[in-house]
């Protein structure tokens, strides 16, 4: 009767200690988050690349929970409106953080 007490003790402590160990916080990332992150960073730097007409030669995209900031020099104000409107077409992104300056 011991045995299957502390088994379930052991077994309940592992599983909360891994479903609060992978959980996101308000400054941190879980695993998951982290990944899905990754996926939007990724999608963000392609769709930008693929633009027709964006003249962007370094822009930076980094991802924080959906949240995607661009960062880095352009040649022109458009190119900026342009990085930014491709980016928010992008799935998954909850809003675009501009901090690209002009070169």
């Amino acid at each position: 009767m011991l045995s299957v007490k502390t088994t379930t003790m052991l077994f309940c402590a592992v599983f909360l200690t891994t479903a609060l160990g992978c959980a996101s916080t308000r400054m941190d990332e879980g695993s998951g988050q982290y990944v899905d992150d990754s996926v939007i960073t990724t999608k963000v730097k392609t769709a930008i690349f693929n633009e027709p007409g964006l003249r962007v030669s370094d822009v930076k995209v980094h991802t924080f929970k959906g949240v995607v900031q661009l960062s880095g020099f352009v040649s022109s104000r458009d190119d900026v409106k342009d990085a930014v409107r491709v980016a928010m077409a992008v799935s998954g992104v909850k809003a675009v953080s501009d901090e690209m300056r002009l070169k």
